[in-house]
């Protein structure tokens, strides 16, 4: 029930939800290299939050081991949770896909404005860890997106789709117990790679 081929399994069963994150993320992405106004505050405020929590990581006794802990307790917990707060019509996990696309946009063009190495931002920054981290994030929104869209289905939906889709719910459960472990161990990844080989590229 909980193996990576069960796991790679459930995922063709929600694919037009990926396709939708996916393309979540990226317009998150373009919102953050346009971004003004209002939006632009509240990326920045984004960014100032993680600045002041960086600062302190690496002030502590031990910044690696500090880092790791908070990277992987805070985009696991967030992953898991965001799958089942879907159940609200999936407004959650869309917002925290345009949020996180939005964010990462942002820094981009801020970095292109400044005329900053793209290399190291892209290569040694993001890349390392963001090639396990952000599929493990849109994944997990994508079940919660799937969540909200059966439960919206099951309010609004006609008597026979609703009949189908109650059938429909111990499989999709079982399916975001089976996604919340296998997000946990690919953030987990992240997070030790975000740690150790970022880390050190960026120092």
């Amino acid at each position: 029930m909980l193996s990576f081929f069960t796991f790679a399994k459930d995922l063709t069963t929600i694919r037009k939800a990926l396709i939708l994150a996916a393309i979540l993320f990226i317009a998150g992405g373009v919102i953050g290299w346009i971004g003004t106004g209002a939006m632009q505050k509240l990326i920045e405020q984004q960014l100032q939050g993680l600045s002041n929590i960086s600062k302190d990581l690496k002030e502590s006794d031990h910044p690696q081991w500090s880092f790791f802990k908070f990277i992987f307790l805070n985009n696991s917990i967030k992953s898991v949770l965001i799958i089942f707060l879907g159940a609200f019509f999936g407004i959650l996990p869309a917002f925290f896909l345009l949020i996180n696309g939005a964010v990462i946009g942002y820094l981009i063009h801020l970095s292109v404005l400044q005329e900053q190495d793209l290399f190291t931002l892209i290569v040694k920054g993001l890349l390392p860890h963001g090639i396990i981290e952000i599929p493990a994030i849109i994944i997990a929104c994508a079940f919660g997106l799937q969540f909200g869209g059966k439960i919206f289905a099951g309010i609004f939906g006609t008597a026979a789709n609703k009949e189908k889709r109650s059938n429909a719910w111990p499989v999709f459960m079982r399916q975001t117990l089976t996604a919340s472990v296998w997000i946990v161990i690919l953030l987990l990844i992240a997070a030790i790679i975000e740690s150790t080989i970022t880390f050190s590229l960026l120092s």
